[in-house]
């Protein structure tokens, strides 16, 4: 059975891996995954933390509803990482609360 991956299964031939990095540690993506899958691929399985209690968070529905998956790509909060692709050089970080905690509001 070793060998029988998802990309085997279904006879996909993904391009090379690139890096995007989390919270500044690098990490591989495959063209076509997005943020969230990378970061699950990484082992990854939170990156944000709730506003009210800093609960960790990271994909729940995976189809974009939930807003569970929210995180800071590029600089730019509250994208959702489960529908965003992944490209080259995303530097994508922990989302503290609502994202906008250095606002003044």
């Amino acid at each position: 059975m070793s060998g029988r991956t998802p990309a085997f299964l279904v006879r996909s031939e993904p391009g090379p891996p690139y890096e995007i990095t989390f919270d500044g540690r690098p990490v591989a993506a495959l063209p076509g995954q997005t943020i969230a899958g990378a970061l699950w691929s990484a082992g990854i399985l939170a990156w944000r933390t709730t506003r009210g209690g800093g609960a960790p968070r990271g994909a729940f529905c995976g189809i974009g509803v939930c807003f569970d998956c929210l995180a800071t790509v590029n600089g730019r909060p509250n994208q959702r990482a489960c529908l965003l692709p992944a490209r080259p050089g995303d530097a994508v970080t922990t989302q503290e609360g609502t994202g906008h905690d250095d606002l003044a509001v």
